[in-house]
């Protein structure tokens, strides 16, 4: 079974841990979901954006968690 993860990065593109620990996602709907109710505190914790991996490959990102910048 696949495994979903998030990379949290500044805008620079370093990485940063999360100021909300993730759990391990086994569905790209459950990962988005979380990330969709976290961002504010991902942001205040220090992420700048996010991008997702389906166990080592990614799927997309960065995606933007600044919500002035966000087209969602």
């Amino acid at each position: 079974m696949a495994a979903w993860t998030w990379r949290f990065e500044k805008s620079d593109g370093t990485e940063v841990p999360p100021a909300v620990q993730p759990e391990e996602f086994t569905t790209q709907g459950d990962a988005e979901s979380w990330v969709g109710e976290y961002w504010k505190q991902l942001v205040e914790g220090g992420a700048d954006q996010v991008s997702l991996f389906e166990d080592s490959t990614k799927i997309y990102g960065p995606m933007n968690l600044h919500a002035e910048d966000a087209s969602a």
